[in-house]
């Protein structure tokens, strides 16, 4: 049973540096620009959008659709950027192992 409770306590310790690893991921910040940086998005490492910066002269009133995909491309690649930050740290902690579940 000793090897039993020695897994319980590897399981206990790997729990706790995930929720380190998850809170640090909440304070960590990752910035996307698009259109050669008129559209400047930054997220957390938790996936969260904390800010868009728009240049005034993109904004076009006459050309909307280019905003909104400059807008689209920038977030998604924060959140790109967040998503292979998170899976770098987890990395770290699983020793490469992708386990499903874990962010």
């Amino acid at each position: 049973m000793k090897g039993m409770g020695d897994m319980l306590r590897q399981a206990q310790m790997m729990q706790r540096k995930m929720q380190e690893i998850q809170e640090d991921m909440k304070k960590r910040t990752v910035e996307a620009t698009a259109g050669g940086g008129m559209v400047t998005v930054v997220a957390t490492g938790a996936q969260d959008i904390v800010s868009i910066a728009i240049d005034k002269s993109v904004v076009d009133p006459a050309d909307v659709d280019m905003l909104q995909d400059l807008v689209l491309a920038a977030v998604n690649d924060a959140l790109k950027k967040a998503r292979d930050l998170q899976q770098s740290e987890m990395a770290g902690l699983t020793g490469g192992l992708k386990i499903p579940g874990l962010f």
